[in-house]
């Protein structure tokens, strides 16, 4: 989330047309059950490198203990170095996408789970200022709701990516990171679960994201991402929050654009107000007027001219945050609104 130097998505996010993670944890399935692509590192060295590991941990701050813990029988994961190297690129558009990343089937889950959640998720977003339909959609983009969140042991997958050696210095970091949190106390390294990039829980935060963005929503003095709905809604709530969500406005909305619209225009760095893009001939898509409120937003054309067209209000920026790609945020913002329709 991500790969979440933060998050997941944030180191996938280079994918040109990247699936969510409910997809993407379907692609690492068959990566898994398929031969190993990575063939050519030389495992016979991993164990130095986790002793080398170790002493690097002690000089980070880390306790003996929670070394010992960390590193007990960890592993070797020829299938992430293999998913790492062979992430799924697809020739999609918008039109295939959306109903596979966001299904009836999923829509329906979503409101039943926020009817199940309301209570809470409605407290942790009053608190926050994050409208709890988007707490939802991203929860159920990412993870299916906490049913898809990896069974990677996190330490031996960042500690594979980091002897391979492709980018050590990030999934070093990393890994320290995920060291701090078991210091902490805030999981057991067997209970510390993920992808096969170490992102974890049903949220899908790298380490680095956890320490900057996860909260204790239930107060019990850890933070668990893996089972308590009050941390895992808390924590979405808040990584968004800290990073300029504005809970008096959505994320978007698809629109036409008019015959021989200046595509020059297109592009989160050009901001113009409702009013101005209706003046250029912007409308809804049901082709009636844009709303009259005095909102900046830029139009965001994901597969050129002739595919979907969106006015991309500020919360869609914050979204790009979370995960870099424009078929993410129209994932999470069209599964939010659907929600908000089925409650």
């Amino acid at each position: 989330m991500r790969l979440f130097g933060v998050q997941f998505g944030h180191v996938l996010r280079h994918v040109a047309l990247l699936l969510v993670f409910s997809l993407l944890i379907f692609a690492g399935k068959a990566l898994v059950s398929g031969k190993a692509q990575a063939n050519d590192v030389d495992v016979a060295g991993f164990p130095d490198y986790v002793e080398q590991l170790k002493v690097e941990a002690r000089e980070h701050g880390i306790s003996a203990d929670a070394i010992a813990r960390a590193f007990t029988d960890v592993e070797f994961y020829q299938r992430a170095v293999s998913a790492d190297r062979n992430q799924p690129e697809f020739t999609i558009t918008l039109d295939t996408y959306l109903p596979r990343a966001v299904p009836d089937w999923k829509v329906q889950q979503g409101v039943r789970k926020y009817r199940e959640h309301r209570e809470l998720l409605e407290r942790i977003g009053a608190e926050y200022g994050v409208q709890p339909r988007f707490i939802v959609a991203l929860w159920g983009v990412e993870t299916n709701y906490g049913g898809f969140t990896g069974n990677f042991k996190v330490v031996s997958a960042l500690a594979t990516l980091a002897y391979e050696g492709r980018r050590e210095a990030f999934f070093k970091r990393q890994l320290m990171q995920a060291l701090e949190i078991i210091d902490a106390g805030h999981i057991e390294p067997e209970q510390m679960r993920g992808s096969w990039a170490g992102a974890m829980g049903q949220t899908q935060f790298m380490p680095s994201s956890f320490l900057s963005y996860a909260v204790d929503g239930d107060g019990d003095g850890k933070i668990d991402i893996w089972n308590s709905f009050p941390d895992v809604f808390a924590s979405a709530a808040n990584y968004l929050a800290q990073v300029g969500w504005d809970d008096s406005k959505t994320w978007g909305r698809q629109v036409r654009l008019p015959a021989g619209f200046d595509t020059e225009l297109a592009g989160l760095n050009t901001k113009k107000s409702l009013a101005e893009w209706q003046e250029l001939g912007i409308r809804r898509y049901d082709g009636s007027a844009l709303p009259t409120r005095d909102i900046q937003a830029s139009v965001i054309m994901p597969d050129g001219v002739d595919g979907r067209i969106y006015l991309a209000y500020h919360n869609w920026d914050v979204l790009m945050r979370w995960n870099r790609s424009n078929y993410f945020v129209a994932a999470v913002g069209t599964l939010a609104d659907r929600i908000q329709m089925g409650l």
